[in-house]
């Protein structure tokens, strides 16, 4: 994951960029960890808003695959479908994780 250029894209300096991933990591973690609650427990709304928070902050950074990915998680729980949810979140899990070690690998 080429963090220089998703930052420079949104005309911030590597090391400005690398500070607001930081806390976007933090702020995912929390959203995946209610994304998944809200699976097993089949809470849609809890679904949409944890989901929605996830787009948003993923949108603004430029993290397109996990946008992409909330937004689908998104759309399901609006119709109150789970199907291929628990796949979704593994894929933003992994994407994630991807983002943290481009973090850390910049320290």
């Amino acid at each position: 994951m080429d963090l220089k250029s998703i930052g420079a894209e949104l005309g911030l300096e590597e090391d400005e960029f690398v500070e607001i991933v930081e806390i976007f990591i933090e702020t995912a973690a929390q959203d995946i960890t209610k994304l998944r609650e809200a699976i097993t427990a089949q809470d849609f709304e809890a679904l949409t808003e944890a989901a929605h928070s996830l787009k948003g902050s993923a949108g603004n950074l430029g993290f397109n695959e996990i946008y992409s990915l909330s937004k689908k998680i998104e759309e399901n729980a609006r119709v109150f479908s789970i199907d291929g949810l628990s796949e979704t979140l593994v894929a933003i899990e992994a994407i994630t994780q991807e983002i943290e070690r481009a973090v850390a690998s910049h320290h």
